[in-house]
């Protein structure tokens, strides 16, 4: 199971996110590193050994820019792979994202309207390049207003699979930040019914919870809370073969 870390950007910032709650973001504190510029804290990751990261660009999610250069300088200065989420839901500002050197592209179902939108992503970029993310606020699909999916989460999720999909993020932005833990029975539901890669954000709250999702088959866990709080240490994550 891959240990992806998280870096949200807000105002060019990395921040630190709790519940979803934007407007309450703080500039990130962490154990780990004392600069919140986004190609630092991306070096950090590096220096420390990870290989992937999860950036959720919230500036380029709320104005829908393209300005995606800072992506390309973090990926050739540190060889990270990038995962990004920056409310991509056109084709055109999907290949802005991969012009500037992002591994992978996040759809979110929360910046998303029409899910045509994801097999034609798949279709032209590949399902290794796209993943979706399930994103939830405890049992409710966040969407766009007048989405014209499915909204039951399991129902939406084989949708998806349909068109190609093989990788999803089931994100509980409600436990993000919380430390609440994840919701397991969903995720079991998920992994049984469904039948891609799963990658889970939001609530993981130590070493124990990592180690219970690698054993239900979980194929990547999103961190962010846990790892600056120190509540993960790099130590654990070495120690029982994530890292």
């Amino acid at each position: 199971m891959k240990i992806i870390p998280v870096i949200d950007i807000l105002d060019k910032k990395v921040v630190h996110a709790i519940k979803g709650q934007r407007h309450n973001y703080q500039p990130l504190e962490s154990v780990l590193f004392k600069s919140t510029d986004p190609l630092e804290t991306a070096k950090g990751f590096k220096s420390l050994g990870f290989t992937e990261l999860y950036v959720a660009n919230l500036d380029a999610i709320i104005d829908c820019s393209t300005d995606f250069g800072f992506f390309k300088d973090i990926a050739e200065e540190t060889g990270l792979r990038l995962m990004v989420d920056a409310g991509v839901t056109s084709i055109h500002r999907a290949q802005k994202l991969f012009e500037n050197n992002v591994s992978k592209l996040i759809i979110g179902t929360e910046t998303l309207q029409r899910k045509k939108f994801v097999a034609q992503a798949v279709e032209i970029f590949g399902s290794k390049r796209v993943v979706v993310s399930l994103d939830l606020k405890g049992d409710k699909i966040l969407v766009k207003l007048g989405f014209d999916g499915c909204l039951n989460p399991v129902c939406l999720l084989k949708d998806f699979k349909d068109m190609g999909v093989s990788q999803i993020i089931v994100l509980d932005l409600a436990r993000v930040g919380s430390g609440e833990g994840v919701n397991l029975d969903f995720l079991k539901k998920v992994i049984a019914e469904v039948g891609v890669e799963v990658y889970v954000g939001g609530g993981v709250r130590d070493i124990n919870d990592l180690i219970e999702l690698k054993e239900l088959g979980v194929s990547g866990a999103l961190i962010a809370t846990a790892l600056h709080s120190g509540k993960i240490s790099i130590s654990q994550l070495r120690q029982n073969g994530f890292l």
